[in-house]
Parts: C-alpha cells; structure tokens; sequence
C-alpha cells in the first residue's frame, strides 16, 4: 500500500504552477513590498532627504529629477508598495486578534487590501501627477 502511495506524491513542487489561494497572495505581496520598502526603499529615501536638507541647489535638482516621468511612475510603484503593506499589517492585526480568521472573512478581507491599496494610491497619484 505504501509503495502506490509513493508513486502518487509529485517528485517537484512547482510553486509557479500551483494556484495560490488569495490570502496567500496577498501575503505574499506583504512580504515583498515590506522587504522593497526596506531595500532600495529606505536608503533612496534618506539620500532624497539629504538633498532636500543639503542646500537651495540640490533641493531644486531633486525637484528636477522628481519631475522626470519615469521617475514619478517607479515613486508612484513606491507608493503602492508602502500602500499596500500599510493595509496588509492592519489585517494581518486585525488576523492577530482572531477577526476575520474564518474563511469567506479572510478571502473578504484579502480582496479589501488589494482594492484599497490600489485605490489609495490611485487616488494619491493623481493628486501627486
């Protein structure tokens, strides 16, 4: 008996082939923008305030480069990250605290964190743009 069961088991994991349920995204998404926020995030993020703080000159060419739209799409990405983990740790809080742990809650409130953060930083870019 245990011979055919060894035989069913898959000899790899393909973890791009297998379909990941949304909370398990939207975790995953938390990972990775938490980990972008942390590198390159808070060194950008402290060289473009040593700029601003620096002299009339380098505020005005940080000004410059902030200007570029190539520049204010990859801030705007930025946003999202910083966005999106924002409301993923108030879930994952909330999780904490055993609200919104049964099932339908979780995919609810998975699909309230994707929604929000896109729709904040919609809504921020274009009153950034």
């Amino acid at each position: 008996m245990e011979v055919n069961l060894q035989n069913k088991r898959p000899k790899h994991l393909d973890l791009l082939k297998i379909k990941q349920p949304l909370p398990a995204v939207v975790s995953i998404f938390h990972r990775i923008s938490g980990t972008l926020l942390f590198f390159p995030g808070i060194p950008l993020m402290l060289y473009g305030l040593q700029m601003m703080l620096n002299s009339q000159q380098s505020f005005e060419a940080l000004l410059d480069v902030l200007s570029i739209p190539v520049i204010k799409s990859v801030l705007l990405l930025s946003l999202w990250f910083f966005l999106h983990h924002l409301c993923a740790g108030i879930r994952h809080l909330a999780l904490d605290f055993h609200i919104g742990s049964a099932l339908a809650q979780a995919r609810l409130g998975s699909k309230i964190v994707l929604i929000s953060g896109a729709l904040l930083t919609l809504l921020i870019g274009i009153a950034i743009w």
